[in-house]
Formats: structure tokens, C-alpha cells, sequence
């Protein structure tokens, strides 16, 4: 049974997955995204994130998108499972959280389609624009 208010992306080969993450640096605050172009809460504060790919592991799928964001690498084993949650976003989908402090290289706006400022913020402190979703995970 499908609920009145979900619209199920039928163009694009996905799982209704999405895989994020928080870069934590070393004084505790996360790198979030200002989002643009997507349609999407556009010009809110995001985290680094995408969609899970089919055949794609939530985690290769964190690595893919930071590198294509941002420019840095993560690696695998430096990924650590933060929070699992259920969402109505534009589809209903299931968010995976992970958390890492190491990765290599600086991050910039790689996509800048896509996104239009990188901010660093106090996790307790989340700016108000940040999205909704982002202090509870």
C-alpha cells in the first residue's frame, strides 16, 4: 500500500537509501554543504550525502560523494556507524549516518552547481538553516 503524500523516483536506478556523513575536525565541529541546484532544500545547510547507487554500498556510496563533492578521500575502514533513521523527504527513505576525523586532502566546493558555501559547525550549535534532520542524527 503506498501512501498518498510519497512520490517513488522511478527515474533513476537507486535504493530509497541515502548515505551521510559527518567530517569531524579536530576541535568537534562537522563540515555541512549550503545544498543548491537540486530542488531539494536549496540553500539549506546539508550534510556531505548522496544516494545510494544499486549494486552500491552505503559506504562506497560516502566515499564516491565525498570525493565528487569535496575532493578528499575517506577510507572505508575510518567510517563509523553513527545512526540509522526513516524519513518523508520527497520519498520515503531510510538515512544512514557515519562519522569519521580522518580523510586526506582539503575539502572544497567541487560541484558548484550543487553546492555554494562549505560551513563548519558546533554540532550542539547547528546553524538554524541547517536541515532538520541533521541535529537528531
Amino acid at each position: 500500500m503506498s501512501h498518498p503524500e510519497y512520490v517513488f523516483d522511478t527515474e533513476h536506478d537507486r535504493y530509497p537509501l541515502a548515505a551521510h556523513v559527518f567530517l569531524v575536525a579536530p576541535e568537534g565541529r562537522v563540515l555541512l554543504m549550503r545544498r543548491a541546484g537540486s530542488g531539494y532544500a536549496d540553500g539549506m545547510l546539508g550534510l556531505p550525502a548522496g544516494h545510494v547507487d544499486l549494486g552500491e554500498t552505503p559506504t562506497a556510496c560516502v566515499v564516491r560523494e565525498v570525493r565528487e563533492e569535496l575532493g578528499v578521500e575517506l577510507a572505508p575502514q575510518a567510517l563509523s556507524p553513527a545512526c540509522t533513521m526513516f524519513r518523508c523527504s520527497q520519498e520515503p527513505r531510510v538515512d544512514i549516518f557515519f562519522t569519521t576525523s580522518t580523510w586526506t586532502g582539503t575539502p572544497v566546493i567541487r560541484e558548484p552547481h550543487k553546492c555554494t558555501e562549505i560551513v563548519w559547525a558546533t554540532p550542539d550549535d547547528l546553524p538554524d538553516d541547517a536541515l532538520d534532520f541533521i541535529g537528531p542524527a
